[in-house]
């Protein structure tokens, strides 16, 4: 990310602003209101003011464990009646939030957002098993985030980028709470025991069942198709918010989570797309000079651990030539 365009700017200072309001004390119920219209009104609002008010409490300035307009409104915190009128220093505070938060976004774009966001993540290359509190485990794939939201109604994961296998304990004893996860539109409610959740973009991902089965639901009904689906163990669906829950029925879930024992798995898969699933593991960028090559299929078993000879292999048989430049790497 070089610089913010126009409207990602424009984002940007309001969600400072509100940032700066929201740490000048409790908003009016008018205002309360104002922020609920803006942050419904695009998906990137919330993010950007999590964003601003993360920045500002690394400032020095204030600190929350959770954004204020995440907090149910407390019954002892009277609103004030009358609108309060913003003060000076608070436009200057959020000119210069907008500085800072411009600032770090243009040295290192949406990595930054991401980590403050998130609250495990992993790099490209890296594979992680997280252990909760309930005795639920998460497996994360290459470069994947998730953020925890438990509380007392729900153990509850927002999948905010990438793949992770979720083996969930289950409601037994004083545990009560269902186990959800939620990700691009859609919410995952386990009714078993370990599954996997997808990311494929910001309203579309997949769902497969490794045991058990689970309960797919959409936040919004799509523009055709259904609003939830139980999958069974071995099926697998994806949704989004044009075409509702689609089930995968020739998905192979194992071949599809190959990545957790070491290796990526492709059967006859056309080379555009082994070469997506090796940019999210290997270091680096390779491209594919020609759309017609992307074209071309390819089978094999590819190690985790040799992904540069893997490379060179692929090349080979399919008589290309590959062009190597500092952390690109051209096919043609």
């Amino acid at each position: 990310m070089n610089s913010q365009g126009p409207q990602q700017h424009s984002i940007t200072e309001a969600a400072a602003e509100w940032a700066v309001r929201l740490h000048a004390g409790a908003l009016t119920e008018q205002e309360q209101a104002e922020l609920r219209h803006w942050i419904a009104c695009d998906s990137r609002h919330e993010a950007a003011l999590r964003f601003a008010e993360q920045t500002w409490a690394a400032l020095g300035d204030v600190h929350k464990d959770e954004p204020v307009h995440r907090q149910r409104p407390a019954t002892a915190a009277m609103p004030q009646r009358r609108p309060k009128r913003r003060r000076p220093w608070q436009r200057a505070a959020a000119v210069a939030l907008v500085v800072v938060v411009a600032g770090v976004g243009w040295v290192r774009g949406p990595d930054v957002l991401l980590r403050m966001q998130a609250d495990y993540i992993t790099d490209k290359g890296e594979m992680r098993t997280v252990h909760l509190a309930d005795g639920s485990t998460v497996e994360l794939d290459s470069a994947s985030a998730i953020r925890l939201e438990y509380d007392g109604v729900q153990r509850r994961i927002s999948l905010i980028q990438g793949s992770a296998i979720f083996d969930v304990a289950p409601m037994v004893g004083e545990e009560t709470r269902p186990f959800v996860v939620q990700s691009a539109g859609g919410q995952t409610r386990a009714l078993g025991t370990r599954f996997v959740v997808e990311r494929e973009a910001d309203r579309q991902a997949w769902v497969g069942v490794l045991q058990h089965s689970v309960a797919v639901t959409l936040q919004a009904s799509p523009q055709e198709g259904s609003t939830d689906r139980v999958l069974k163990e071995g099926q697998a669906a994806r949704y989004s918010a044009q075409e509702g829950i689609v089930p995968l029925d020739q998905f192979d879930v194992e071949r599809a989570t190959s990545w957790r024992r070491g290796v990526l798995i492709f059967d006859r898969q056309p080379l555009a797309k082994v070469i997506e699933q090796l940019n999210q593991y290997r270091p680096g960028r390779v491209l594919l000079a020609d759309s017609d090559l992307g074209e071309r299929e390819v089978s094999g078993v590819f190690r985790l651990d040799m992904l540069d000879t893997a490379l060179a292999t692929l090349t080979q048989e399919l008589q290309v030539q590959r062009l190597d430049l500092a952390g690109l790497s051209l096919i043609y």
